[in-house]
């Protein structure tokens, strides 16, 4: 079994499925976390939050976390960049 080290061997498309299993499907919010929500203050620092129709930069950036949302603010996927 190889070694995995947080940051170090993981790559950010582990990452990026593990917030998406956290994430897709829940809306965000400002209260606590719980099995239809997600608290928007225990996501990363690095996330951008991306509205249907939102302009967004392309600029490249690893460790940020993309959170695309529905009309209704349901999660729809995460990506890492």
């Amino acid at each position: 079994m190889p070694l995995v080290v947080p940051g170090v061997t993981t790559s950010s498309s582990d990452k990026t499925e593990e917030w998406s299993n956290k994430l897709v499907g829940k809306k965000l919010s400002e209260e606590a976390s719980s099995e239809t929500t997600f608290c928007k203050t225990e996501l990363p620092q690095q996330t951008r939050i991306v509205h249907p129709g939102q302009m967004v930069t392309k600029d490249f950036v690893p460790e940020r976390l993309n959170v695309h949302v529905n009309e209704d603010g349901t999660v729809s996927h995460v990506v890492h960049g």
